[in-house]
């Protein structure tokens, strides 16, 4: 190689180099932007819940409470919404959310299982309407789903507040937990039935253990919905003591004011127990989420 190309090779690989550098640079801002604008909101509303009504209603930007006050929180726990404690309401999200989650992770893995090993007429018909139901808002699913659930003698009960957002997440739950079942390999199976293992216990002790992360990603997606949903809760509940928070929250909105510091502090309140939940279920979601890529 004489002097010449080496000089060639070396401007080259330099060139690559600081092309590589401004690619990674440029993918770092981007993450920082979308980190900062996730977080703007939650940062906002955190600051807001301790600043003065002054400081939240003047028009000059504080990012910060210059004399933090607890007067916000203290009403919300004191006074309550809607002359119920709110705990009453978190209370009511906690039963709906974890009611949705347990019922919907039963019915959920059954059927991904029974989708992704048994090959029967419609399947692909079936896996089809999956996707067209997730397609449909869910407000125009609003009234025949109220007329159903009145004639089911569930209205105004957290049972049928449970099962409406069981039937809304069940869709999107069943096709990812697809894949999931999908990932693993029948021939695991095969060996536990040539062992004398039943089908019950294959699916129990070789089956569940495997497809349990994927059952973790899809609870969290099924608890952060029905922990948060709001028109369902409103419109199949009229008992004040059977609010979940989210509808609690409208309460702090009058027809002439909006007590916005009473709301951040209870919407602070809310989030608590979903940042938990999900840190206590990070690692198994990510590696769920890993595990589910492998097979389509």
């Amino acid at each position: 190689m004489t002097v010449l190309q080496e000089i060639t090779n070396y401007k080259i690989q330099k060139r690559l180099k600081k092309r590589r550098k401004l690619r990674r640079a440029g993918l770092n801002a981007l993450a920082v932007a979308v980190f900062v604008f996730a977080v703007f909101p939650v940062y906002w509303m955190v600051t807001t819940a301790f600043k003065s009504n002054e400081q939240i209603f003047t028009t000059q930007f504080i990012p910060f409470p210059t004399d933090p006050t607890l007067e916000h929180v203290e009403r919300v726990f004191g006074e309550g919404v809607a002359g119920h404690s709110v705990w009453r309401y978190l209370l009511n999200s906690a039963v709906v959310a974890l009611g949705t989650v347990l019922i919907g992770a039963v019915f959920s893995l059954l059927s991904a299982t029974a989708v992704a090993r048994f090959r029967f007429r419609g399947r692909t018909s079936f896996l089809i309407l999956l996707l067209v139901v997730q397609m449909v808002p869910g407000e125009a699913l609003l009234i025949p789903l109220f007329m159903m659930v009145r004639r089911a003698g569930l209205y105004d009960q957290l049972l049928g507040l449970i099962v409406v957002n069981v039937a809304m997440t069940l869709p999107f739950a069943i096709w990812m937990l697809r894949t999931f079942v999908a990932a693993v390999p029948r021939e695991l199976e095969e060996a536990a039935w040539i062992d004398g293992a039943s089908r019950f216990t294959t699916f129990w002790r070789v089956l569940f253990p495997l497809v349990a992360p994927g059952l973790v990603a899809t609870s969290i997606f099924s608890f952060i919905t029905a922990w948060n949903e709001f028109v369902f809760a409103l419109t199949l509940m009229s008992d004040q003591s059977g609010f979940t928070m989210p509808v609690a929250l409208r309460y702090f909105v009058s027809q002439r004011s909006v007590d916005w510091g009473a709301i951040m502090a209870a919407s602070t309140l809310m989030t608590i127990p979903v940042i938990v939940f999900f840190l206590l279920v990070q690692r198994r979601m990510v590696s769920g989420l890993v595990a589910g890529a492998v097979k389509g």
